[in-house]
């Protein structure tokens, strides 16, 4: 007889754990240690921290690979750690990739500068017109890389379109699925062949380890890790204690984040000191239709515009007292930046219009602060800021 399924919030808690419980801990115990004896085991299965292969490890890639849907997962150090070594791991000298116009700030200097010295290169493809995408094909293309929800827009590409076009032309699709986590999108569900989270973020959720996943088949996670092993983004015991017991929460974090989200966006919507907000939940949002047809959740994530200056929005951010003006995102306490200073500082002006930011563009990370509380502290930092600008 074989299991039900079972829910997110419930895989999230008990999937891949150690069975029997060592000594009887309901909770996996840190394995502090670098080595452990050998049995005469294969390489890849000897115990050794930088091979990804202690009980922590073994422990979150089981449970991720559940919450994915995918054959196996691992945990790396950092979530350039699983972008760099997912790219790496299918592409080599001479290889082609085609990678959507806007990309995490990270991935696009890795693919941009890093890449290049390694002979593999790249085209920018438009996420939202699959019409163009064969004309940026070349005999040596081999992947194709997007983001299920972009920074700090939160645009949402064509998704399955990308699937369809990979699969028609035997590329590897790669996917950076952090700002939806796996309770708002699956994309393995829908066919892509790697899934990569920055697990700093939602899937930890309290801003206190860096981390990062990759999920797939076990011939490609394989891949990936066969790259790690000698590139040494290995996951530290402690900090893959820490992530399980964050992922314990997700289900009930990221639902909570993406309901006060929600209500935060439409009373910024109708509040004369903005100028447009963008959250896929809106009406509004470009990719409305879409959005609400393959996610289960709009997430926790949306950024806005003031009317005026930059100088009010500035004064916006220094009135704030209840999010924290501070990059990252995802975690239980809300954090807001103004990109084109921050996360997209090193941008020129040209870029930042090209790919639509304005430098009076405010982003915001919803943390699971009372509702009530971050509209009325967003609603009086407006006030506030307009009368400093005004004085």
């Amino acid at each position: 007889m074989t299991n039900p399924p079972r829910s997110q919030s419930t895989n999230a808690i008990h999937a891949g754990a150690q069975r029997p419980r060592p000594q009887g801990a309901v909770v996996t115990p840190i394995y502090q240690t670098s080595t452990y004896e050998y049995h005469g085991e294969g390489y890849d299965d000897i115990g050794y921290i930088r091979l990804s292969t202690t009980p922590n490890h073994r422990v979150l890639g089981r449970r991720i690979a559940v919450l994915e849907g995918t054959e196996d997962a691992l945990v790396l150090a950092s979530g350039m750690a699983a972008i760099a070594g997912s790219l790496f791991s299918v592409l080599s000298a001479g290889d082609h990739v085609l990678v959507q116009d806007t990309l995490y700030g990270g991935t696009a200097s890795f693919i941009e500068d890093d890449m290049k010295r390694f002979n593999i290169d790249h085209s920018v493809i438009n996420p939202q017109d699959p019409s163009s995408w064969v004309e940026a094909l070349t005999p040596k293309t081999k992947a194709v890389y997007v983001e299920t929800l972009t920074n700090p827009l939160v645009q949402l590409a064509d998704l399955e379109a990308v699937v369809t076009f990979a699969k028609e032309h035997g590329l590897v699709s790669l996917i950076d699925n952090t700002f939806a986590s796996p309770i708002n999108f699956r994309p393995a569900e829908f066919g892509f062949d790697l899934v990569i989270e920055s697990c700093t973020k939602y899937m930890n959720g309290h801003s206190d380890i860096v981390a990062g996943s990759v999920a797939g088949s076990a011939s490609l996670v394989a891949s990936v890790k066969g790259f790690n092993n000698h590139f040494g983004g290995s996951l530290d015991p402690h900090a893959a204690f820490l992530l399980e017991r964050g992922l314990k929460t997700i289900a009930l974090r990221v639902k909570e984040q993406g309901k006060s989200a929600i209500r935060i966006a439409k009373a910024l919507e109708d509040h004369p000191a903005v100028s447009v907000v963008h959250y896929p939940g809106l009406e509004s949002h470009a990719q409305h239709e879409r959005a609400t047809r393959l996610l289960d959740g709009f997430g926790g994530m949306l950024s806005f515009e003031l009317v005026g200056d930059v100088s009010y929005a500035d004064e916006f951010l220094s009135a704030m007292t209840v999010p924290t003006v501070a990059v990252s995102l995802g975690g239980i306490e809300s954090l807001i930046v103004r990109p084109a200073q921050s996360t997209h500082a090193s941008l020129s002006v040209e870029q930042l219009e090209k790919i639509g930011l304005s430098d009076k563009l405010i982003r915001l990370s919803v943390g699971l602060e009372d509702v009530h509380d971050l509209i009325a502290d967003l609603t009086s930092a407006l006030e506030i800021a307009k009368g400093r600008v005004s004085t």
